[in-house]
């Protein structure tokens, strides 16, 4: 689809239509000092902070949103007009809503499979663009976004708000002006408690939603719906999301590539893991979860004279005895999202996405940064300034980021039943460039996974192979196989266009 096709009024006579159309924004935008009209499409979860956000800026108006939960869409209607003094129009299909001639900016918060066709569309039919992380399902979605912006001349920030935080903006400024020396290696964490999603079976699809706009690009499996929860558990089924690796980690290997100041896709990835833990959990040797990403990953990103490595833990992470970490962010138990510099002269950690700190080499504290972030802010002042260059997580950096987590579950798909010993990933592993202790951190890694109660023997790690990207191509060097998956198979009419048709 080289443009977007959209659903004209076609029930509706032109009196009728212009009915519907005249909202009490119509009016004032008119004005020369008429704020902007929003459009929130996925009206959930992540949904309330966009709502809250734009209902919180004095330059926007929300002017529709689009759900595809009838008790979400009337819920979140009513509080928006509750705040704002009028009710916006409600969707259920976003082409229609894109119609609307007070729309001036759409903002998504759908599902992972949704996020890149909703900006493309959005872009295409002349609006800005704000898009939730990871930008894209897969690679050549992203690409497909970077080339609407620039094809249609319109922002697009991605919802990586770490971009904004004064404290990490500072730590990087930090980073840069050598305050630790030379830093050629980061560590992203994803050390977040991930309880099983429930068996896999199948279960009734809710009656208030529509699920074929919820689909939208994703084929219909059979059976349709195969976890117990219907909203947000989707994050755990590669079909529809991806994983912590891709839902939380493009936050965290946004940090890192920003404060390593690498500017393009890794030439090399490997990863190994496994969706772990749960029958010791259950205890019940035979339970299948739901989810089919891996809970327990680690990915190694080679840049050539850089490197990343990235940790995924889903169980539990209390009682760690990582103790250099430990150290580094001032706790043994909860939680560690963030991400650790490793500098000639020290270290700089980030902490939350509001507070790094950075360290000498015997671990003391020389300096703190905190401060918080207005990223739906930024948005907006790109917005009306038309300077790009003003977006904090311009459309780019968030499609580099996200495509971390797709080449990093891209190894761990093509490995998925390559079960091996811890002997035989040691093994491997010394043949994995990289300018961490591979050896140290898989020690880690099983130290935790059988704290977890996991048994190695009867349910091993997955290993990968170690994948050889072009970063200029955006394709892997000589493997078809892995290729297939830098897209997806798509259900009409929802197919996002790849770079070169948008």
């Amino acid at each position: 689809m080289s443009r977007i096709t959209r659903r004209r009024f076609v029930k509706q006579s032109a009196a009728a239509a212009s009915a519907v159309l005249a909202a009490p924004y119509i009016a004032r935008s008119q004005d020369a000092n008429s704020k902007l009209g929003a459009c929130v499409v996925g009206c959930g979860g992540r949904g309330g902070s966009h709502i809250g956000a734009y209902l919180g800026d004095s330059r926007t108006d929300i002017v529709a949103i689009v759900e595809v939960d009838s008790k979400i869409a009337d819920s979140r209607a009513d509080l928006i007009a509750g705040k704002q003094g009028f009710k916006p129009k409600v969707f259920t299909d976003m082409r229609e809503a894109f119609e609307l001639p007070g729309v001036d900016l759409v903002s998504t918060a759908t599902p992972n499979h949704w996020h890149a066709l909703v900006g493309v569309w959005a872009m295409q039919a002349g609006k800005d663009a704000y898009v939730e992380k990871p930008v894209s399902h897969n690679v050549w979605e992203g690409a497909a976004l970077v080339a609407a912006s620039r094809k249609y001349d319109r922002m697009c920030q991605v919802g990586t708000q770490c971009r904004s935080s004064t404290a990490c903006r500072d730590a990087v400024q930090f980073i840069a002006d050598g305050g630790i020396g030379e830093v050629n290696f980061a560590r992203g964490l994803c050390y977040k408690r991930r309880k099983s999603i429930g068996p896999l079976g199948d279960y009734p699809i809710p009656p208030n939603v529509d699920f074929n706009f919820w689909s939208g690009p994703a084929t219909y499996t059979d059976p349709r719906l195969t976890r117990e929860k219907f909203h947000y558990d989707w994050h755990w089924q590669r079909h529809y999301g991806n994983g912590d690796l891709g839902n939380q980690g493009p936050h965290q290997t946004d940090v890192a590539r920003w404060g390593l100041g690498i500017d393009s896709h890794p030439n090399t990835i490997v990863s190994y893991g496994g969706r772990l833990g749960y029958q010791a959990e259950r205890k019940d040797e035979n339970y299948v979860d739901a989810g089919d990403t891996p809970n327990t990953i680690v990915t190694v990103y080679d840049y050539g004279k850089k490197s990343i490595v990235f940790e995924t833990r889903g169980l539990s992470v209390d009682d760690s005895d990582d103790e250099e970490l430990n150290t580094l962010f001032k706790s043994t138990k909860g939680n560690k999202i963030g991400v650790v510099f490793y500098g000639s002269e020290g270290y700089v950690v980030q902490v939350t996405y509001g507070h790094c700190i950075a360290y000498d080499k015997d671990l003391k504290v020389i300096k703190e940064f905190k401060g918080g972030e207005n990223h739906f802010g930024n948005f907006v002042s790109a917005c009306i300034s038309r300077n790009r260059d003003e977006l904090n997580g311009e459309v780019r950096e968030g499609h580099l980021s996200a495509s971390m987590a797709h080449l990093g579950t891209i190894s761990y798909f093509l490995g998925e039943q390559n079960k091996v010993s811890i002997a035989e990933a040691q093994k491997v592993l010394e043949g994995v460039k990289s300018l961490d202790d591979n050896a140290a951190t898989l020690d880690r890694t099983v130290k935790h996974l059988k704290k977890n109660g996991v048994d190695l023997e009867k349910y091993p790690i997955a290993f990968g192979p170690a994948l050889k990207f072009d970063p200029e191509k955006e394709v892997f060097i000589d493997n078809p196989k892995a290729d297939k998956y830098l897209t997806r198979e798509y259900r009409e009419p929802f197919v996002c266009p790849t770079a070169d048709k948008v």
